[in-house]
């Protein structure tokens, strides 16, 4: 399969040839790269300062893609339209050859940064050609296709499934490499690899600041995700609140900022770590694990030998397991789910170095909230508590939130600074706890961060 991007000179980027910069990839040098399905290879058919053409060939090896796969030995599986047809495949040769490209970054040539110029894309053979327009129109691209007869000689079957597609617009190169790694596999309608929760990150990376609000957004989403309609549930959540607009996703959704395109979930999944590894915390307890994202993390590192998610609902532990249970059995071996309410007391519970309440507590009605802290603090007890939850004071930032309103439909509350530093007094005094608190997220100078985290350290361990 082959993409084409193509660039002309403008009075901003003098010569074309600044594409190269932009790809960190020469113009002079042809250079291959191994995918697990085979190989990329990247060169330049033309390269002049009016004109400059970097090409994507990916070749692939019909035995690697089926390597592994039960099924069967059908031939199917080695006669395809896989090497030829724009998919997931190529997409993912997108972002292993231009991944620095697709952040927008240019070391060598700081000034090429955010440059808007005039692009060409073209890709010979896109499945769903009647989509292409609907779904690349937009984003700012003016859409050519081309739809063959299937078979010249015999018109009655009617034109082809695919279509020779050719994007012109005045982008950057980062949102240009970033609308194909995510809408050629939407147009496509399958993924070569297994679809886990994990993809809902990398589509928020990826596309959070446009697909939000695209038109086609539930069209896109239900492809890319395997129509899995809890991660597409997620996924509207976080793009949602990316954009400041409260979404009804249901219960246990975490929600996103954007911070440069990076998701707060992200950064508060990183703050938590990292409070857990200033604890010298060797078990932890994420109580309303979710899908595991926490979970995953916490895996990775062999600092955490002994790692349990409790989650009130059998659906998202049962989406968690589907997720995890693909690790080898070493690490999974460290993992323990539990069905629990954080209300109620649970022993199971008890014997962890720290405990973490990710995004839990503001689900919590207040009135039940003596229950948690009786069942954390009181039953439980760990060495460490780490709790993060919204700061409603930045809510006024969302320019989509009505005033008052809570970000996600969910929520019995969202505190300020001051109402989390008055729980945790009274949390600690009455418990026993120190307590500390942090940003998460870039910090306003008027209305502090988007998230807060707390710690809490039993004083008899301090």
């Amino acid at each position: 399969m082959l993409l084409t991007l193509t660039s002309t000179s403008t009075p901003n980027v003098p010569s074309a040839t600044d594409l190269g910069f932009l790809l960190h990839k020469h113009p002079d040098r042809a250079q291959t790269f191994e995918l697990s399905v085979g190989r990329a290879h990247v060169f330049y058919p033309e390269a002049s300062d009016d004109r400059c053409t970097a090409a994507l060939l990916v070749e692939v090896d019909p035995v690697d893609l089926v390597r592994g796969r039960r099924s069967g030995g059908a031939l199917t599986d080695y006669v395809n339209d896989r090497p030829y047809a724009a998919s997931s495949l190529l997409a993912v040769a997108i972002g292993r050859v231009f991944r620095t490209a697709m952040s927008g970054t240019c070391a060598v040539r700081p000034d090429l940064e955010g440059v808007v110029m005039p692009l060409e894309v073209r890709v010979p053979a896109v499945p769903e050609p009647g989509m292409v327009a609907r779904l690349f129109g937009p984003l700012g691209w003016s859409v050519e296709v081309d739809v063959p007869l299937l078979d010249p000689e015999v018109p009655s079957w009617g034109p082809a499934p695919y279509g020779d597609v050719r994007l012109t617009g005045v982008l950057t190169v980062a949102e240009a490499l970033r609308h194909l790694y995510v809408l050629l596999p939407a147009l496509d309608g399958g993924k070569h690899y297994f679809v886990g929760p994990d993809e809902v990150d990398k589509i928020v990376r990826a596309a959070g600041e446009w697909l939000g609000g695209h038109p086609e957004r539930d069209w896109i989403l239900r492809r890319t995700l395997a129509h899995r309609r809890e991660y597409v549930a997620d996924a509207v959540a976080l793009l949602a609140e990316l954009d400041g607009v409260v979404a009804d996703a249901g219960p246990g959704t975490v929600g996103v900022v954007a911070d440069v395109g990076r998701p707060l979930a992200a950064e508060r999944r990183d703050a938590v770590l990292a409070e857990l590894l200033r604890s010298g915390a060797r078990s932890v307890v994420d109580v309303g694990c979710g899908e595991g994202a926490l979970l995953r993390a916490l895996l990775a590192d062999p600092t955490f030998t002994r790692v349990v998610g409790a989650d009130v609902s059998v659906a998202a532990l049962q989406r968690a397991a589907v997720g995890l249970d693909r690790l080898p059995d070493s690490v999974r071996a460290r993992l323990t789910l539990l069905q629990s309410s954080v209300t109620y007391r649970d022993d199971r519970l008890a014997g962890a170095d720290a405990i973490v309440l990710m995004e839990v507590v503001e689900h919590v009605d207040l009135d039940r909230l003596p229950a948690l802290e009786q069942t954390v603090f009181g039953a439980a007890r760990p060495r460490t508590v780490v709790v993060t939850t919204p700061n409603a004071e930045h809510n006024v930032r969302y320019p989509h939130l009505h005033a008052g309103g809570l970000r996600h439909a969910d929520h019995r509350f969202e505190w300020t600074r001051s109402d989390l530093a008055d729980w945790a007094s009274r949390v600690g005094s009455e418990y026993g706890y120190t307590s500390r608190t942090a940003p998460v997220g870039p910090v306003d100078d008027e209305v502090g961060p988007p998230t807060q985290l707390v710690v809490f350290t039993a004083r008899d361990a301090a």
